[in-house]
């Protein structure tokens, strides 16, 4: 059964990005979340781009061939048994057309290979969320709506990570980054900052599901708090109603019943006769108030203590 995050990937996945600035900056994030560069003898340079879903490696594909025609791919898939899953391969192959392409991504300066960050293709807000959804893509997870509130961005370098970070630092997100097991998590945990960074990416659907969820949580917390308040209400009346048959039972015992005044011998029959009823309809029943019933019950108690 696929996840929240697979089916919020699939769904960025099939997407359609008209403005060439925005498909660079995506693709840009793609490849520097998931691939590696590889130098085939007498080709030079190629990329191995890797992916947990199918519909990432189109979308890679997709953007490749959107920026060079000539680009040749090929895709290939690869499973670990151990943990039943599949990786899809896209092998970018190496050539003349490699060298273009990494230098308008940013990854080449004066020809080599460098793990700086992409600012420069960054400077229009509609640039910074494609590259914020190719990262996703990349690299990121979301929890399932009914579960607490968490999106990661798992970059493999300590550069890319901290240029997640200081993206999102400087576009509002409370973002943190921690290093788990080599890998450089940029996270968020806050509900409305999780909603706000899938809406940005384009994953209104799932911005909303998780808006749903957390309301349908907020309620039944609300319905939960409501039934214990008078589950604790029903205990305290049926405690003092306990207490205030012992206490009759007490004067009943010492024969005191008889002797006492009409108003407190009438209470203390009611409340024999009627042991479940709560201390508002033994009032209502004696045909006085509630302040009135205490105060009459009060006394059947002192008198109790007395004997």
């Amino acid at each position: 059964m696929p996840s929240f995050a697979s089916d919020v990937k699939n769904a960025l996945a099939r997407t359609d990005e008209e403005r060439t600035c925005c498909r660079t900056a995506e693709l840009a994030a793609l490849l520097r979340m998931g691939a590696t560069a590889r130098t085939e003898e007498g080709q030079g340079r190629g990329l191995r781009f890797e992916a947990a879903s199918a519909a990432v490696a189109r979308r890679v594909i997709r953007l490749l061939h959107n920026i060079d025609t000539e680009i040749e791919t090929t895709v290939a898939q690869e499973r670990t048994p151990q943990l039943r899953r599949r990786t899809y391969i896209v092998n970018i192959a190496a050539g003349a057309s490699v060298t273009p392409l990494l230098t308008q991504l940013g990854f080449l300066e004066e020809g080599e290979l460098r793990a700086g960050t992409d600012m420069a293709l960054l400077r229009k807000k509609c640039c910074r969320a494609a590259y914020l959804r190719g990262a996703f893509l990349g690299g990121g997870s979301v929890n399932r709506p009914e579960a607490s509130c968490n999106l990661e961005l798992k970059a493999r370098g300590e550069t890319m990570g901290r240029a997640l970070h200081t993206l999102l630092r400087r576009m509002g997100f409370p973002v943190r980054m921690t290093d788990r097991r080599g890998l450089y998590v940029v996270y968020l945990k806050e509900g409305d900052a999780v909603m706000d960074f899938l809406s940005l990416i384009g994953a209104e659907e799932a911005a909303e599901e998780i808006e749903v969820a957390r309301n349908v949580k907020e309620v039944r917390a609300q319905v939960n708090r409501l039934v214990n308040v008078e589950m604790a209400n029903v205990r305290r009346a049926v405690d003092a109603a306990a207490e205030q048959r012992a206490a009759i039972e007490r004067l009943a015992a010492a024969g005191r019943i008889e002797t006492l005044p009409e108003e407190l011998r009438e209470t203390a029959e009611m409340r024999r006769a009627h042991p479940e009823i709560s201390m508002a309809e033994l009032a209502a029943l004696c045909h006085i108030s509630k302040p009135g019933m205490n105060h009459r019950l009060r006394k059947l108690r002192a008198m109790a203590e007395e004997v």
